[in-house]
Order: structure tokens, then sequence, then C-alpha cells
């Protein structure tokens, strides 16, 4: 089975949706299955640590993770149009995958969420793309072929699957959202089953 990883920071549970409905799809491309994982929040006060385990929801990611995936998509909320610094700080910790090349030539998405239509997505899926860039991995993002592209009046971009909370529940993704984010997870899965296919 190949394993894609989604991996995901989220704060109120809109990017946690949004990495579980990006899960469904990478599961609906026969023969591969999804890997959910977390980064652990931080904080500015240095003596205190977090739980080494979640209280609940999916593991914190670790490098191996990163080294058994065939695949990445990742996905955060939008900080001031940048990704989170909980998502970045575990980023930051990669250079020796880096240096060895662990995840060049793998496939990977982005995916993200803000409260605000105009809140900054497309540049917050361009930060989280510029260190896969310099990992090695080949972007994909989600074509114009995607009908819901054309007609979402809600989240959904080319660079990646997004949400728009409004301010509502942060989890009630719009039908097009949902279609989005699979369609993202079933094209980065589906380009990592041809790459891994040795015939």
């Amino acid at each position: 089975m190949t394993e894609i990883l989604v991996l995901y920071y989220s704060r109120f549970g809109a990017t946690e949706a949004l990495a579980r409905e990006v899960c469904l799809g990478v599961d609906s491309a026969g023969g591969a299955a999804a890997r959910l994982r977390t980064v652990p929040a931080i904080s500015t006060v240095t003596e205190v640590t977090g739980d080494a385990v979640p209280a609940n929801g999916p593991p914190f990611v670790t490098h191996e993770d990163l080294l058994e995936c065939a695949g990445l998509v990742m996905g955060s909320p939008t900080r001031f149009g940048n990704m989170a610094a909980a998502l970045k700080y575990f980023l930051d910790g990669t250079g020796s995958q880096w240096l060895g090349g662990t995840l060049s030539g793998k496939p990977a998405g982005v995916f993200t969420s803000t409260s605000t239509l105009h809140g900054g997505q497309e540049t917050t899926l361009l930060s989280m793309a510029l260190p896969l860039i310099h990992h090695g991995m080949l972007l994909v993002g989600i074509p114009f072929t995607e009908p819901a592209l054309s007609t979402t009046t809600t989240g959904g971009s080319p660079y990646g699957a997004s949400h728009v909370t409004w301010s509502r529940e942060n989890d009630s993704l719009s039908a097009d959202e949902k279609e989005l984010a699979r369609a993202l997870g079933k094209r980065v899965a589906t380009i990592a089953l041809k790459l891994n296919d040795p015939d």
C-alpha cells in the first residue's frame, strides 16, 4: 500500500476538517492510504514542554513519517498570509532530511483555512510550497478540470484546497471545499502511485 502523509496544524478544527477530507481523497485512489499526522503547538515560554503524545486526534509527525511516505499533503491555518509557526517549526527541523533527499521526487500538495475570503489563502499556500520545493518535491495543485474550482463561492484555489470559516463553525466545510480537498488528496496519491509503478 502506498502511503501519503497528510500533515497539518489546526488550532480550532477547520484545518483538521479539511485534512480529513484530503485523507478521503487519498484513500479513494486505489492502492493508496492516508497517514494522518499533526504537529504540536509551540509556546513562547521555554520552560514549558508539551505532551509527547497528543491528548486526542492523530499522532504527532516524526521524521520517519517523511521517509516512509510516498507523497505529502500539508495544511495550516493562515497566520497573516503565512503558515502557522507550529508547522514552520517542524519544517525548520528537517535539515537532515533535506540534505539526505528524503522527500526529493515525491509529489506534494498544500491546503489552508482562513476566517475571511481574502484572508491570505494563496500566500499561505505558497509559503508552505516554498520549503517543499527546497526539499525537491513535485508540487501538485488543483487544475481547472475540477468543476468545483470554477463554481466555488467559498474556498478552493489552483494552488491547493482551502476553506473559509466566515467565523462560523470551524469544521463546517462547503460541498465545494470538500470536493476540492478530496480531489487534491486523490491527485497526489494517483501521481505517487504512477511514480512508484515499477512498470
